[in-house]
């Protein structure tokens, strides 16, 4: 089998056996992968620091049919979002927007509209340093719930369907006028919420560490 390269963001990693890790990744070009990354445990891994969460990178791998996880042979980081984990808000919607990504994606379907979102909101996270965590939270859960094709009409108070409003017909990058505190919005972010543990049938682990900030 040849090696294949994509672009991917790495959503997860798990321990397996001696050394190595499991790998989540979403790739541009194939969707949701998992494979098996040699070694990259240990203390002088020549993946360095390309497997951390949302990292963006080019991953090298080959893939059998026969087998459910790839193999997983290099990753050229292309943007880390290191700067970020310094910043305790910042660093549980980094977790956040992995989880609900880690969920709601399914296998090996791709999705590009999906790859631009999470390449927009990271990109917008970096450039307020960490300040606009709840325009980035917002905005993130919207479009993944709109994007996996379950949204529902949202009973919600007329303040916020004006706010989704906003949300769904503005890039992220323009949002940056409003006053984008946990208020703002957060009625809309609850039901959405509440959408995607619906459907994906469990509650996530980083919701309410988001709202308690």
């Amino acid at each position: 089998m040849p090696v294949r390269v994509s672009e991917a963001f790495i959503l997860r990693t798990y321990p397996f056996q001696e050394g190595d890790l499991v790998v989540s990744f979403f790739a541009r070009d194939l969707g949701r992968l998992r494979g098996v990354a040699k070694r990259a445990r240990r203390l002088k891994s020549a993946f360095g620091s390309s497997l951390e969460r949302l990292s963006q990178v080019n991953v090298s791998y080959m893939q059998k049919e026969t087998l459910e996880l790839v193999r997983i042979d290099g990753c050229e980081l292309v943007q880390s979002q290191f700067a970020l984990s310094s910043d305790y808000g910042a660093s549980i919607v980094l977790d956040y927007i992995a989880e609900v990504s880690e969920q709601l994606l399914p296998p090996a379907e791709p999705n590009e509209r999906y790859f631009r979102l999470l390449a927009a909101v990271l990109e917008d996270l970096r450039a307020s340093g960490g300040s606009g965590v709840w325009r980035a939270a917002t905005y993130f859960t919207y479009w993944a719930v709109r994007l996996s094709g379950f949204l529902p009409e949202l009973r919600i108070s007329e303040q916020s369907r004006t706010l989704a409003a906003e949300i769904a017909n503005s890039p992220v990058s323009s949002l940056r006028s409003r006053e984008w505190g946990k208020a703002a919005g957060s009625d809309i972010r609850r039901a959405l919420v509440r959408e995607i543990e619906s459907h994906i049938e469990r509650r996530l682990l980083t919701a309410p560490v988001l709202e308690a900030l």
